[in-house]
């Protein structure tokens, strides 16, 4: 009996789906639908990210040029003066040989054997005057100026 009830409902159903047609795919529209909605997203997303880890390099541009500035405060008190600009940042690392060449030299002052370069692969660009020091970053472009992520990072500014 229970058998019977149940072809009947199953012919019932599939003579209620014989004056439909059977759908099988997505239509054209739909897929552009689709696609348009995928790449809005992405470009959102994408947008935002990119964002992010330009302004992560800047960050860690400035965290570079702070441990610098550790470093050359150490060199000063070992040697009573900064280096000079002709000396630059690689007297961090090897004792210098030209201009006032001091004497209680106790580097390196840097844990690695090279100048660190900021967030995008350029060096520092290192300026010393009478005791006054700067450590600039020339930013996202490479150039003087600039603004956002292109504008310079100094040590005077941090």
């Amino acid at each position: 009996m229970k058998m019977r009830k149940l072809w009947l409902a199953l012919r019932a159903c599939r003579a209620l789906r014989r004056g439909k047609p059977h759908r099988y795919g997505l239509t054209f529209i739909e897929i552009l639908v689709v696609m348009v909605i995928l790449a809005l997203i992405a470009g959102i997303v994408g947008t935002q990210l990119l964002g992010q880890a330009e302004q992560a390099k800047a960050d860690a541009t400035r965290i570079q040029i702070r441990s610098l500035v550790s470093s050359l405060d150490l060199y000063r008190l070992h040697n009573s003066r900064y280096p000079s600009t002709e000396q630059g940042l690689r007297a961090l690392i090897a004792r210098p040989e030209v201009g006032s060449i001091p004497n209680d030299w106790q580097g390196p002052y840097l844990t690695s054997n090279k100048l660190p370069e900021d967030g995008w692969g350029n060096s520092f660009v290192y300026q010393a005057d009478n005791g006054v020091y700067d450590i600039r970053s020339l930013g996202a472009d490479g150039l003087e100026g600039g603004s956002d992520l292109d504008a310079d990072i100094s040590s005077k500014n941090l």
